[in-house]
């Protein structure tokens, strides 16, 4: 199971989903936590802005914060849950665990997946610059990032609602 919410959320459902691995994307101005349970190895610390492109003043996602988040998904056996989060819940979250469907489900095809992040998520816009490293990353010329153009912005939203997405 991967789970994906806001900063907010995380430590109550880690504690009620006995979650085994979280992955943290958070900005340089926002510090990240520790949570109760999880292990040190079992976190994924990336630091940068919810930013689509390369700006002047802000730190956008780079193609080593998707190679590690890849690496990290890799490294999970699936035995308990995995968390995603992001400050919102919205953006990079939603990305990374876009990204976990399509190695996860290898054989689906990239819309699908799509679609079913936009059912389980009506706020989700995943961060379009993550999905294009991890799209050119995992060979999948282009399809992720089409995809996720096509399910288009998501609902206008300050903080997303928790959602679970299965593997």
């Amino acid at each position: 199971m991967i789970i994906v919410c806001g900063l907010h959320a995380v430590q109550e459902l880690v504690d009620t989903h006995a979650v085994g691995r979280v992955v943290s994307l958070l900005g340089p101005d926002t510090p990240h936590q520790a949570f109760n349970n999880i292990l040190a190895e079992q976190h994924l610390k990336l630091t940068f802005h919810d930013v689509v492109e390369m700006m002047d003043g802000f730190s956008a996602p780079r193609a080593t914060d998707a190679e590690k988040l890849i690496e990290f998904i890799e490294g999970w056996d699936q035995s308990r849950p995995m968390l995603i989060h992001c400050w919102a819940g919205i953006s990079r979250s939603t990305a990374s665990a876009y990204t976990a469907l399509c190695m996860l489900r290898p054989s689906v095809d990239e819309e699908e997946l799509a679609q079913e992040l936009r059912a389980a998520s009506p706020s989700a816009t995943p961060n379009r610059l993550i999905v294009s490293y991890a799209d050119a990353l995992l060979g999948r010329n282009g399809r992720m990032s089409r995809a996720i153009e096509k399910i288009g912005r998501g609902e206008n939203a300050y903080l997303g609602k928790p959602f679970v997405l299965r593997p």
